[in-house]
């Protein structure tokens, strides 16, 4: 029999959400998630997606990825410390490991769980973490999990690090202090202040910690952040997914042979969750190759990022300060962002709404994802969408 209570609070809780244009409506896809997509049997310019150099339909990798299966199953059978480590595994370490520039790279199942599983593996109750406040979400999860003091400082704000940092290694309270900090910001699209971030690092003797979700396979020509500021020999922890830019699932650690080694001996989802499939293990493998190949993807998403920003700004929406593909346009009112989007859907182009709370209320906005696999053509169609829906919303 359910609680009355739970009833209660989950029904008061999402009319509340609907209410005020706070409640997520999910949309399933009855097509590959490439630059055209199909929902409820219509076809939609795609400008959601984190698929940024179009991989995840990329019909090589299909065919690795197939290979894997054949060879090694569909499932790892055993967390990596029993007897789940397959050959293709190590192979895709060590590939991540020469893509990052480091000397060893350790794989998890996703993004989120790297976060959850570097920060409490290295900082504890005794220590402290500088936190940019905008930090993704599975950044703020893991400091939470490691129970070290969380000092948040001003977004990018290096007067505010500084200040805070040298207040935190002074006071003679924590045995270790972190900085951490995105790469690239997801949501507004801003790149992070690395070498200021290094410079302060390296005054106060900081731990320096940068997850580059949206900046490996982006910036740095594919290789990320870090390697866009020339800094891979300064970061001690870079974190990435293999869900974005690379095309498939799972995320990796990459740094020093020592840090890796403590992080397969004391970091929780490596230890307790089974590996990565072997067929997205060899899939996201060939898909580095490719970026460390040729760079021909990383322009063309850039070539596309840059004709869409000047349409939208031309057109007079708010798009920010973005200084990646990541292009938002601010509407502000989160029940009018929500229109937003439902009326660009209905004309034919998918670019989903974000409100509160992952962003702060008041700054909803509609995110495109331009990605390599986009034609001018699909480009110039969606400008001409957001064109004619903005006129008549009278956002623009």
């Amino acid at each position: 029999m359910s609680s009355n209570i739970l009833n209660q609070f989950l029904s008061e809780n999402l009319e509340d959400l609907r209410n005020k244009g706070l409640y997520n409506e999910i949309d399933p896809l009855e097509s590959a998630n490439g630059p055209i997509i199909k929902i409820n049997r219509k076809e939609l310019i795609n400008l959601s997606s984190n698929n940024y150099l179009g991989l995840a339909t990329n019909d090589t990798l299909k065919t690795i990825a197939k290979e894997a299966v054949d060879k090694y199953g569909v499932g790892a059978g055993a967390v990596r410390t029993i007897n789940g480590t397959l050959q293709i595994h190590v192979e895709l370490e060590e590939t991540l490991a020469k893509f990052k520039h480091t000397e060893a790279a350790i794989a998890y199942q996703s993004g989120f769980n790297c976060n959850m599983a570097a920060i409490s593996a290295v900082m504890d109750k005794n220590d402290a973490i500088l936190s940019d406040e905008l930090n993704h979400a599975s950044i703020i999860d893991g400091c939470r999990l490691s129970k070290a003091k969380i000092i948040r400082f001003n977004h990018s704000d290096m007067d505010d690090l500084r200040a805070k940092a040298k207040e935190a290694t002074e006071s003679g309270q924590y045995n270790k202090v972190m900085v951490i900090t995105d790469g690239v910001f997801s949501m507004d699209g801003d790149i992070a202040k690395l070498p200021e971030i290094v410079k302060i690092a390296e005054e106060f003797d900081l731990i320096t910690y940068v997850d580059d979700a949206h900046g490996s396979g982006v910036l740095g020509k594919g290789a990320g952040t870090v390697k866009h500021f020339g800094l891979s020999d300064k970061v001690d922890f870079q974190i990435g997914t293999l869900s974005k830019a690379i095309g498939v699932v799972g995320g990796y650690v990459a740094g020093k042979q020592q840090l890796i080694d403590w992080l397969k001996v004391r970091s929780r989802p490596f230890l307790f969750s089974t590996s990565v499939t072997p067929a997205d293990a060899a899939a996201s493998k060939k898909a580095i190759e490719m970026l460390m190949e040729s760079t021909a993807l990383n322009e063309k998403l850039w070539e596309n990022s840059e004709y869409l920003k000047a349409g939208l700004k031309k057109l007079g929406f708010n798009i920010g300060d973005s200084e990646t593909p990541i292009t938002p346009c601010i509407i502000g009112d989160e029940v009018k962002t929500q229109e937003f989007s439902k009326k660009l859907n209905e004309a034919g182009v998918y670019a989903k709404s974000i409100v509160f709370p992952t962003v702060p209320r008041g700054t909803g906005r509609v995110r495109n994802m331009p990605s390599a696999a986009h034609t001018k053509e699909m480009l110039d169609q969606a400008l001409t969408i957001y064109e004619a829906v903005g006129k008549e919303l009278e956002i623009i």
